[in-house]
């Protein structure tokens, strides 16, 4: 029996949200804020090169099948994208060198362009609470790279649920 498979944005922790490299005008939160995927003006852009380092927690652990990054600009989108998975906080010297990446992927200008469905190994994203997604580089060799808008879809785990708004209780 499958699972069915979702878009697993509704299941982010925006708190955690953080992207390296990014300018202050163009943010990854302004385009996963509603948590859905983005269809306004809104997009992140790269700020100092061409490299971004988005970590995207979620509030529960996942199962991850699959991922679109979207750009209205090809020549802006991401073209070589390295994966790594639950680390607490990651570093552009974390993942450089390709020792913790659990997958890489070379993506086309129509897979960007089109905003396709990219599958993983899904083997390899099976207990999930935190996804990083490391650009290399961009499809046109340009100075910036533009992510318009980024879909994760899998599966929420079973048992596991959402614990960010729970507060301690004071004893008397």
């Amino acid at each position: 029996m499958s699972e069915a498979e979702v878009s697993l944005l509704e299941y982010l922790d925006l708190s955690q949200l953080t992207c390296l490299n990014e300018s202050e005008e163009h943010t990854l939160k302004s385009i996963v804020a509603d948590k859905k995927r983005n269809s306004g003006s809104a997009h992140v852009l790269s700020d100092a090169d061409e490299q971004l380092l988005l970590s995207i927690p979620f509030n529960q652990t996942v199962k991850i099948r699959a991922i679109v990054l979207h750009t209205a600009n090809a020549a802006q989108g991401p073209r070589t994208v390295r994966l790594v998975t639950n680390k607490p906080a990651v570093s552009f010297d974390d993942v450089e060198d390709a020792a913790g990446v659990v997958q890489e992927l070379e993506l086309s200008g129509e897979d960007v362009r089109e905003g396709r469905k990219v599958p993983l190994r899904f083997v390899r994203f099976q207990s999930v609470n935190s996804l990083h997604i490391f650009v290399v580089s961009n499809q046109g060799g340009e100075d910036e790279t533009r992510i318009d808008a980024i879909d994760i879809f899998g599966v929420p785990l079973q048992g596991t649920r959402d614990v960010s708004g729970l507060k301690k209780v004071e004893e008397d």
